[in-house]
């Protein structure tokens, strides 16, 4: 009727979201379609039907000072995404249908809670399309767990079809440039004669150095690119960081076609608290360049301060193969990284299997003595 509103949810045009996400649907049989890593191609698991996924211009950095007061900067990771939150580590993921929620990668605890729609974050701006399968990650899971001895039934599952996950990790790439002042002093050594006995009682002399002192001052500037912090707390900073290379210089811009099939975790390091951290990371080159200006033999440095300046970043998802259980009431993870296949995780020792190992030990030493005895 005239000057009634039309229903906006039959006029609404169609989102680039709501488009992007009909992409994952498979043009032979309707099903929803899966990133495949051995063929770096979006697969249907039921027809085997491939397709390309949609790649769109290199992921560039954004100026992070509008990203911290700009709203329009958080979106959804996709339109249909569902987020779930454990209630054993606190992790919250998100995911896209087919994909259930199970367990969670993280701890292994069962997920009791109902998905939700995801909430809007900071855009993903690049991810890194996983190229290890999950069969070639349970391979080097089996590898790793070979060099484990004693090692709990619970740990050797991982190994099995359902033990290890697909997640996208989050973290914060950082460029920018530093101008430090600093003050100190430069130390440069010089040597003066000094006359001893030796054991025998004949003098003797020797050259004694000593480190004279003059004060210094004075500025370094750095260029700072591709600073990656972790943007997780679910996996250890140091585990991560062994799994380094990440190789960023296959980033690709971000589709959320790569996420079919792998669930992407929601950042728990707020992009201010990344920066921070980043300054941390940065303080040592600092402090490199400072002792090469301030030259000598040694150097001490008082004071330093740095300004921060074209300070951008990037969000990006980087691939792993995670699989987490639990022993003796404890949780433990393994760790494969889906672009190069490095493993890095933790193990516990069964104190069953060594009671027995010990045990075996004793009755092969007990066995030998007794032939021993009988010759």
């Amino acid at each position: 009727m005239p000057g009634e509103s039309a229903d906006p949810k039959t006029t609404a045009p169609q989102t680039s979201e709501s488009k992007r996400a009909e992409r994952f649907l498979c043009s032979g049989c309707a099903s929803a379609m899966q990133f495949d890593p051995d063929s770096g191609k979006l697969k249907c698991p039921y027809c085997g039907h491939v397709e390309d996924p949609p790649k769109e211009a290199g992921a560039a950095p954004h100026p992070y000072l509008e990203a911290l007061n700009s709203a329009s900067a958080r979106v959804q990771i996709a339109d249909n995404a569902q987020e779930i939150h454990c209630q054993g580590c606190g992790s919250v993921v998100a995911f896209v249908p087919p994909q259930v929620a199970g367990v969670c990668s993280f701890c292994g605890t069962a997920i009791v809670a109902e998905p939700k729609a995801a909430d809007p974050l900071i855009a993903p701006d690049g991810v890194l399309p996983a190229k290890i399968s999950k069969r070639s990650a349970q391979e080097q899971v089996q590898k790793w767990l070979q060099t484990r001895w004693f090692a709990p039934n619970a740990l050797k599952r991982l190994a099995h079809q359902e033990g290890v996950n697909g997640v996208y990790l989050p973290f914060w790439a950082y460029d920018c440039d530093t101008d430090s002042t600093y003050t100190g002093e430069r130390g440069e050594y010089y040597y003066t004669a000094e006359t001893y006995k030796d054991s025998s009682g004949q003098e003797q002399t020797r050259q004694v150095r000593h480190t004279a002192w003059y004060p210094a001052s004075g500025r370094v500037e750095q260029a700072f690119q591709n600073v990656l912090v972790p943007a997780t707390k679910a996996v250890a900073e140091a585990r991560l960081n062994k799994l380094a290379p990440w190789g960023l210089s296959a980033v690709c811009a971000y589709e959320p076609a790569y996420l079919a099939g792998f669930k992407a975790q929601r950042y728990q390091v707020e992009l201010p608290q990344g920066f921070e951290r980043a300054k941390v990371m940065m303080a040592p080159v600092i402090e490199s360049d400072i002792r090469g200006d301030i030259g000598g033999d040694e150097q001490r440095i008082s004071s330093v301060h740095s300004d921060y300046m074209n300070i951008m970043f990037r969000h990006l998802l980087l691939p792993v193969w995670i699989g987490a259980y639990r022993f003796s009431n404890k949780g433990y993870q393994v760790v494969v990284n889906a672009s190069t296949g490095e493993v890095q995780g933790e193990r516990p020792y069964s104190a069953v299997k060594i009671f027995f190992f010990c045990l075996f030990i004793f009755f092969v030493v007990l066995f030998i003595l007794y032939l021993k005895g009988q010759s």
